[in-house]
């Protein structure tokens, strides 16, 4: 009988959702998570302090700067960088243990992280979240009331930069206020429409 209809399994994606400080990666992440998505979700190391509403282990992983630097040390970071004076990095071992499973791999990382990514790991796919404008952006940071006016204003010169790797990225949605699930939505579709392609990505790490 022949086996010319038979389709491989799609290759497991590594997902990277970035973008400015503001414009909703985390409430993107986390509500694909309320909904079930079947994807593993990197949690990021970190040595900022943890704020009040943040769950070690689910938010992110809370470090000391000495843990931290073992894990340079020792290769277990995919990519680590300084952000606003804290470190953050991508353990390896989690996207090994995904991918092993055939799962598909979702990482929230800002953009520099994103482009490190991609040096990594050319087939990794790079979804670029924005505002729809640079005031809007300045809104939500004004609102989340974390921000002192000195790093309110370096997060708003860093995004300005940002803004303009956006040619390293595969695609661009914009996460408009009060219509999370429809961006959750573009996402979702992004991945389906990856998992149809003939010539799949394929990632090593």
């Amino acid at each position: 009988m022949s086996n010319s209809f038979k389709l491989n399994q799609p290759n497991p994606l590594l997902i990277v959702i970035s973008g400015p400080s503001g414009v909703g990666k985390d409430s993107v992440v986390q509500r694909m998570k309320e909904r079930g998505f079947p994807f593993h979700f990197v949690v990021t190391a970190t040595t900022r302090d943890r704020r009040e509403n943040e769950v070690h282990g689910r938010d992110y992983l809370f470090v000391s700067k000495e843990e931290f630097a073992r894990m340079i040390d020792e290769n277990e970071l995919i990519e680590y960088a300084i952000v606003y004076g804290d470190y953050k990095g991508i353990p390896k071992a989690q996207v090994r243990d995904a991918f092993a499973s055939g799962q598909d791999v979702i990482m929230r990382i800002d953009v520099q992280g994103a482009e490190t990514v991609r040096k990594l790991a050319p087939n990794a796919l790079l979804i670029f979240l924005t505002c729809e404008s640079e005031e809007e952006l300045e809104k939500r940071l004004r609102e989340r009331k974390t921000e002192s006016a000195d790093s309110l204003a370096l997060r708003i010169a860093t995004a300005r930069k940002e803004f303009q790797r956006l040619d390293a990225f595969d695609y661009v949605i914009v996460n408009q206020d009060f219509h999370l699930d429809d961006t959750v939505e573009k996402v979702r579709a992004i991945i389906n429409a990856e998992h149809l392609r003939v010539h799949q990505r394929q990632v090593d790490l």
